[in-house]
């Protein structure tokens, strides 16, 4: 059967044919039937270099035999125990090893259920209600943090879904992103527990801090005794060991973590220092809880990964020679702006790299649409749509990365 066909289908029995907003590609999507490497291949027949993996947990490709074989090893054994098991052990020792601001984790089922304990434990430990985040930034769909973008530091918070209590909504503040006057005038008037930020922002970038941003953070929120949160569920282990905390060389006070730590099964962890960490149920008077909390599966699959990047540290080099060379081509083409770090990267259809959301929320939609549906044509599926970022795996070949590149090239010299 084919990709309309399917949709048709699902359609009548799902809101909006999907399971996630952004994979409502017009006027359908297409279906993947069987993906290995760096490709996956469609009930249509079609082949394509994936570029998205998953939107990131996929650092080592599709179906990478270590992983594979570290999840079979483990169905053999049980997938669901409901009990602790040493798999979680050593996937904490390896993060808490990885991360010099983190003392102890606490593992769940996704980046939303991260974010969404770490903000909780903020409030519980320092008895403060509000929250900060950064304008555009994600967390995850929980109502805490679907906040209307541009809502600004000085008014309330406002729904960004319907559904959502403006009573809850009004308790989450925003800065714009590289702005940290901002985040001192704020802090200044009101009494906040954490302030939450992507320290790269993945979700509508890359986007990346400006020289000091990240350092003038952490001093601002640590001179009013606030606690800091690193999102790190797209940069950790994507930017490097350690992920931006290491690269960046700031330390929070919380971070969370999901994607490659699951090694592309769902996971989410939120850790930070130890007196803070203290205060999780059982241990402390912060409740937090999960059936699949700590899966056995999903553990094995991310220690594998971790391992795998461990033993392998050329990795991050070459990820960050392939997006320089597609970057190249595409500032030769002098449409827009390329931004790339490590092995995330985006073009922007805006004159210069974006600072922040209101600057990304200047870049021609249009021009991207048609630049994605040439690229897609070209055999280079690309994350759907100007808000995501790209990214790249340790599958992709010299021969990927040429295609890529040409695609790059024609179609945005077309």
């Amino acid at each position: 059967m084919k990709s309309s066909d399917l949709f048709s289908r699902a359609q009548t029995l799902m809101p909006g044919g999907v399971s996630s907003p952004v994979r409502a590609i017009k006027p359908y999507p297409f279906y993947v039937e069987r993906a290995a490497g760096s490709h996956l291949a469609t009930v249509d027949g079609t082949d394509l270099i994936d570029c998205c993996l998953g939107y990131g947990p996929l650092i080592l490709g599709h179906a990478h035999p270590a992983i594979r074989e570290a999840i079979e090893r483990q169905l053999e054994k049980g997938w669901l125990y409901g009990t602790p098991s040493p798999l979680e052990i050593d996937l904490a020792e390896v993060i808490t090893g990885d991360h010099p601001g983190i003392d102890m984790v606490r593992f769940v089922s996704s980046g939303s259920e991260a974010t969404m304990a770490a903000i909780r434990l903020a409030r519980g430990y320092t008895g403060k209600q509000d929250i900060i985040k950064v304008e555009g930034g994600f967390h995850g769909a929980h109502d805490a943090v679907l906040v209307k973008a541009g809502s600004g530091a000085t008014t309330l918070g406002v729904p960004d879904s319907a559904g959502v209590l403006a009573d809850l909504v009004a308790h989450t503040r925003q800065v714009p992103y590289n702005d940290p006057e901002a985040l001192e005038t704020l802090l200044a008037n009101d009494d906040v527990a954490a302030f939450i930020l992507e320290p790269i922002m993945g979700n509508i970038g890359p986007v990346l801090p400006d020289d000091g941003y990240l350092a003038d953070v952490r001093e601002i929120t640590a001179a009013h005794d606030v606690l800091l949160i690193l999102d790190e569920v797209i940069t950790g282990y994507r930017v490097g060991i350690g992920g931006a905390e290491v690269l960046y060389g700031v330390k929070p006070d919380l971070a969370t973590f999901g994607k490659i730590i699951g090694g592309g099964l769902p996971i989410g962890a939120f850790g930070g220092r130890r007196d803070i960490m203290e205060l999780v149920a059982p241990a402390g008077p912060v409740y937090q809880a999960g059936t699949f909390s700590g899966n056995p599966a999903s553990l094995a699959a991310g220690s594998a990964t971790l391992r795998h990047l461990h033993e392998h540290p050329e990795i991050y080099r070459r990820l960050d020679d392939a997006t320089r060379a597609i970057g190249e081509v595409a500032v030769d083409a002098g449409k827009g702006s390329f931004v790339r770090i490590g092995s995330l990267f985006k073009h922007f259809f805006r004159d210069s790299a974006p600072q922040n959301y209101r600057e990304v929320k200047e870049c021609d939609t249009e021009a991207f649409s048609r630049f994605w549906r040439g690229m897609l044509d070209a055999g280079v599926f690309l994350p759907p749509s100007q808000f995501e970022t790209n990214f790249l795996s340790a599958a992709h070949t010299e021969s990927d990365i040429r295609q890529i590149t040409d695609a790059y090239g024609s179609c945005l010299f077309a």
